[in-house]
C-alpha cells in the first residue's frame, strides 16, 4: 500500500488544468453577452417606441433606423454566446450536476436562446415592412408587429430568463459555486424578471446585469482556485 499523498498523472493533471481554465471560459462569454445583450434591449427599447401614440413617425429619423438595424445585428451573436455560456457553465458544474435542475437549466436556457432568435425574426419583419410600405403601411399591422416584438421580449424571453437564473443560483449555491448572497440576489432578479419586467421594459436590464455580476465571480474564483494549486507543493 502507498500512503501519502497520490501521484498525479497526466490525464489528472490535465483534468484540473481544463477545471481552472472552464470559469474563466465561462465568465469571458458571460461578460461579453451581458454587453450584447444589454446594448440590445437599450436599442430595442429606444428604436421601437412602446405607445401606439407614436405610430411610425420613427421610421423617419435615421438614428432610429439605424439603431434598430444594429439590434438586429447584435442579436443573433447574444444568443450565440449565451449558448457557449451555457456549455462552460455546465462544465464546471462537471458530474455533480443534479438531473432535475441540470433539466430545467437546460431547458430554460435553450428557449430562452430560441425566443432571443425569434425576436430577431418578428422585429427583422416588422423594420423591413416598415421601410417598404412607409406612409402607407397599415396602422393595425405595425400595432400587432410591434406588440409581438415587445410582448415576446417581456413576456416569454425574460420570464425563461427567470427560471434560468433561479436555476442556476440554486446550483451555484448547492455546491458552494456563489455565495448565499449572490444566491439570494440571483432569486431576487428572476422575481423582477417574472412580474416586474413585463410591466416596467427597463427592469430587463437586471438579466444581463445578473450574468454580468455572475461572470466576473466565476473569474475571480478560478484565478484563487488556480493560485492556491499553483502554491501547492
Amino acid at each position: 500500500m502507498q500512503y501519502g499523498n497520490k501521484p498525479q498523472t497526466a490525464g489528472s493533471i490535465g483534468r484540473v488544468g481544463r477545471s481552472l481554465r472552464t470559469p474563466r471560459a465561462a465568465g469571458a462569454a458571460g461578460i461579453l453577452f451581458a454587453l450584447l445583450l444589454g446594448a440590445t434591449i437599450v436599442l430595442l427599447h429606444s428604436a421601437i417606441p412602446g405607445g401606439p401614440s407614436h405610430g411610425t413617425d420613427w421610421l423617419r429619423d435615421s438614428w432610429s433606423r439605424k439603431a434598430a438595424r444594429a439590434e438586429l445585428a447584435v442579436l443573433p451573436f447574444a444568443g450565440i454566446i449565451f449558448l457557449w455560456f451555457m456549455g462552460a457553465v455546465r462544465s464546471h458544474i462537471g458530474e455533480a450536476e443534479d438531473k432535475f435542475f441540470a433539466t430545467v437549466f437546460l431547458g430554460s436556457g435553450l428557449l430562452f436562446a430560441a425566443t432571443l432568435f425569434a425576436l430577431a425574426s418578428g422585429t427583422g419583419s416588422l423594420l423591413a415592412l416598415a421601410e417598404w410600405r412607409g406612409p402607407a403601411l397599415d396602422p393595425h399591422v405595425w400595432d400587432f408587429g410591434r406588440a409581438f416584438a415587445l410582448d415576446l421580449l417581456s413576456g416569454y424571453c425574460m420570464r425563461m430568463a427567470a427560471v434560468f437564473t433561479a436555476c442556476t443560483s440554486t446550483i451555484g449555491f448547492q455546491l458552494s459555486i456563489f455565495p448565499r448572497w449572490m444566491t439570494w440576489l440571483g432569486y431576487l432578479t428572476a422575481v423582477l424578471l417574472l412580474f416586474v419586467a413585463p410591466v416596467s421594459g427597463w427592469f430587463q436590464l437586471t438579466f444581463p446585469l445578473w450574468v454580468l455580476l455572475i461572470s466576473i465571480h466565476m473569474i475571480r474564483a478560478g484565478g484563487r482556485r488556480k493560485g492556491t494549486g499553483a502554491d501547492s507543493p
